[in-house]
């Protein structure tokens, strides 16, 4: 199993980026999936959820209406729109497989900063 997230940066509150994970390694249009955070100091979040045909999306409740999961099967990819980010958005963003949670080995994962 291999995930690469991807597009993180700094921005300013307000601001929008676009995460991309690209899976391998396993069945990813069957497979629910996740995103997860960790803020400096805090323990992991998750984020949000996707199911295998994106029926299925949850969010939590301080990034709904912000925050929108999505993916591609067909490019074993997985995305995370993020409009109107705050300050407090600001941690290392994880994708994974909802089976690793909340226990789960988490990979490099990619830096999203918000900051004036």
């Amino acid at each position: 199993v291999q995930l690469v997230e991807s597009g993180g940066g700094s921005v300013l509150p307000g601001g929008s980026l676009r995460l991309s994970c690209r899976a391998s390694g396993f069945d990813f249009s069957s497979t629910q999936m996740i995103w997860v955070r960790q803020a400096p100091g805090r323990q992991h979040e998750l984020v949000a959820t996707i199911s295998g045909d994106s029926s299925s999306r949850w969010h939590i409740d301080s990034v709904k209406g912000r925050f929108a999961s999505s993916r591609d099967n067909a490019k074993n990819s997985l995305y995370l729109q993020m409009n109107s980010l705050k300050l407090e958005d600001t941690a290392v963003y994880h994708c994974a497989r909802f089976s690793s949670w909340p226990f789960g080995s988490w990979g490099q994962g990619t830096q999203v900063t918000v900051s004036s």
